[in-house]
């Protein structure tokens, strides 16, 4: 797809409401965000002339509590436009955003709001309003809470009062203020895969000069329409899938909620989405899944449309020679390819993964099939873009090299280390962790183990607190085994472990309709009550798939035990991110017992 580039620069807009206000002033009657209305028919449209009517409103509400630049407010709220006209109306006024996940647990978000003593905060509905009323009178930095959606009928806070009541009609224009591009725009809490949080201080800068060096590496068209499924209150999203279409006048459209995704891919159609590997890993199983069910044939035609795809993809980019069998790719796309891309919509162009490792077999499907996955690298500190693979020059088994401006060097401990314009000024009152992060010299760690190859291109293997030590003294980098085991659609979720252990054994969430069909093909139908109970045979099933999905590793890496539920882990319960990783320290701790007894008598 080639298109009209239209990018702000950051010297044309420094800061973030200044982006706003010439995207406006450039296309100000296009269409900016789609959305669906309250019947569920897509798509709803206001233009960026409308967003800025709206936002100016919202200043006006916004002065009228008071509120002084640097003040933090807060945001409890699904992907929706309501959540990005809080956003910039907020950054207009000099008001520092602090976004939380929109499912967040009362001691994580009671937690944030205390620490940067919030005053403000915009949540979606009765939902989140029952969770923070159990702990209401431990917010008392707030003064106050505007819903949404109507939250509460009786014995309400007199802090809360509904949108529709806060907003005013009228307003001047709206006011992009004269900020410093060096000012805190943003506080945003890290992920947290082992103990509280910590809170990311983001300048405008930082987030616009990844934008921009994102797109000079990966073209965005003003055509474009995006999905917005990611949480807001993530990076990955806020950078690549908010304000980068903004810089570029892409449109963008909200999802209804994750589990209406696959319905809203096909509704909305979108050219452009940013993902993290578990939305790919789920449509991959699902396909693999119905291929082991269907006839023999259709499973040879699946993967000799994959071969070519794939064939074809090296040819274009320059490492692979023409092959005759290339004269079947218009049948085989027409047979295999377009019903695969149709589940997407039909029109994806280009997806950017992030968040998390993509295992490149995964990749080579989708790219096979025709779409540009491009897998990047990045961190809530870095804003969050440090590398990502260009669409020319793709090498998915890496998360390719650094974007524009961005430095990264590898320690002789093997940690990867960054600097540049999107490494952020600090955590916000933790000054202790912020010297342990950032060296004077503005080198940043990250924490990641990682080599870099000839040309530049990254590969992460894993994180320096994740590595597993045996007892034998062998060290194991979990994730490479988590995301190959994960391959196997009986896998839902995998955790290895094993630190001081003689052996690695693994933590695994199983799919329950996959678990019945093993069952039954190994005559163990009877077992059914064996997850997550101990039967010898179920196990051992278990193990032989677990040991074909990782033949390839060392001999050390093997798994000899393994624990199954078909609970699964979930944000809610603090055992994932919000972006779907695992929270080792936390599910080790939860299954401490089931992982005692995989090693009795040893």
């Amino acid at each position: 797809m080639s298109g009209t580039l239209d990018l702000i620069s950051p010297d044309v807009a420094p800061t973030l409401p200044a982006l706003f206000c010439e995207r406006v002033r450039r296309t100000p009657d296009a269409c900016a965000y789609r959305r669906f209305d309250l019947g569920d028919r897509c798509c709803e449209e206001a233009t960026w002339a409308e967003v800025s009517r709206l936002a100016a409103r919202w200043q006006v509400a916004l002065r009228q509590e008071g509120l002084q630049p640097g003040d933090r407010v807060a945001v409890m709220l699904r992907n929706s436009l309501e959540w990005v006209i809080f956003d910039l109306a907020s950054m207009g006024l000099g008001l520092i955003t602090v976004p939380l996940f929109v499912n967040d647990r009362p001691d994580n978000f009671t937690f944030i709001l205390g620490e940067t003593g919030a005053k403000f905060l915009l949540l979606d509905g009765v939902e989140q309003w029952e969770r923070i009323r159990r702990v209401q009178d431990r917010l008392v930095s707030l003064v106050r809470f505007v819903a949404v959606i109507h939250a509460c009928d009786h014995d309400c806070d007199p802090r809360l009062i509904d949108l529709s009541r806060w907003i005013p009609e009228e307003a001047p224009p709206y006011d992009p203020g004269n900020w410093s591009p060096d000012s805190v725009a943003s506080i945003v809490y890290t992920s947290g895969t082992t103990g509280n949080p910590k809170g990311v201080m983001l300048t405008h800068r930082n987030m616009l000069s990844n934008a921009w060096a994102g797109m000079q590496r990966i073209p965005i068209y003003r055509e474009d329409l995006f999905l917005s499924f990611l949480p807001l209150s993530h990076t990955l999203e806020r950078t690549a899938g908010y304000y980068a279409p903004m810089m570029a006048g892409a449109s963008v459209a909200h999802v209804r909620s994750l589990e209406k995704l696959p319905e809203d891919l096909v509704i909305v159609r979108p050219t452009v989405i940013v993902s993290v590997p578990r939305v790919f890993e789920r449509v991959h199983k699902r396909l693999t899944g119905k291929l082991a069910q269907g006839p023999r044939f259709r499973r040879e035609l699946f993967f000799l449309a994959a071969r070519i795809g794939w064939q074809r993809f090296q040819h274009r980019q320059g490492t692979g020679g023409w092959s005759p069998s290339f004269l079947l790719w218009p049948i085989l796309k027409h047979l295999v390819a377009d019903k695969v891309m149709a589940a997407l919509g039909g029109r994806v162009r280009l997806s950017i993964s992030g968040g998390a490792p993509l295992n490149p077999e995964t990749a080579r499907l989708f790219i096979s099939f025709g779409l540009d996955v491009l897998q990047g690298y990045g961190l809530t500190e870095t804003s969050p873009v440090v590398a990502v693979n260009p669409a020319i020059g793709n090498r998915p088994e890496t998360v390719g090299p650094p974007i524009d401006g961005v430095q990264v060097k590898v320690a002789g401990s093997g940690e990867l280390l960054v600097k540049g314009p999107n490494v952020m000024s600090g955590y916000w009152n933790r000054l202790e962790a912020t010297q342990l992060a950032l060296e004077e010299d503005g080198w940043l760690h990250t924490g990641d183990l990682a080599t870099v190859d000839g040309d530049g291109y990254i590969s992460i293997t894993g994180r320096i607190k994740d590595i597993i030590v045996l007892a034998t003294g062998e060290k194991v980098a979990p994730a490479d085994l988590e995301m190959a085991i994960a391959v196997d659609p009986l896998f839902e979720q995998v955790l290895v472990v094993g630190e001081g252990r003689p052996y690695l054994s693994a933590l695994v969430v199983v799919n329950e309709e996959q678990f019945l069909r093993v069952l039954s093909e190994k005559g163990l139908a009877e077992a059914r009550e064996a997850v997550p109970a101990d039967d010898p045979r179920v196990e051992q099933t278990f193990l032989e798939r677990i040991a074909a999905a990782i033949a390839h590793f060392p001999g050390y890496a093997k798994i000899w035990r393994v624990h199954a539920t078909l609970i699964p882990w979930e944000i809610n319960e603090g055992l994932i991110t919000a972006t779907l990783k695992l929270r080792r320290a936390q599910l080790i701790e939860r299954y401490r017992a089931e992982i005692d007894a995989l090693y009795a008598g040893h």
